[in-house]
């Protein structure tokens, strides 16, 4: 069985100052599993974060129901984080 870390290594050409598919795959992959997880950790927190970027544009954000709000982002952060995982190791393997 060989390391999935050293195959990681022979999977990647990127050289000569420029980045290849392979890399910016895995990165924007890492970024979907990291933004996945902190929306299903902190569900208030994001939407918070959402209603303060809303607000410099003269928009009022609020949810009719928090507690469905919380919910939902969080399901939403959960099949992120799934669909990042997936998608890893799919390439891993691939």
């Amino acid at each position: 069985m060989s390391c999935p870390i050293l195959n990681l290594f022979a999977k990647c050409s990127c050289s000569c100052g420029t980045i290849c598919p392979f890399c910016i795959r895995l990165t924007m992959i890492v970024i979907a599993i990291a933004f996945g997880a902190l929306v299903a950790w902190k569900p208030k927190k994001v939407i918070q974060i959402q209603i303060s970027l809303y607000r410099p544009f003269n928009w009022k954000l609020e949810p009719i129901s928090m507690e469905k709000e919380i919910r939902n982002t969080r399901v939403m952060g959960l099949v992120l984080l799934i669909l990042g995982i997936l998608s890893l190791i799919y390439i891993l393997v691939r």
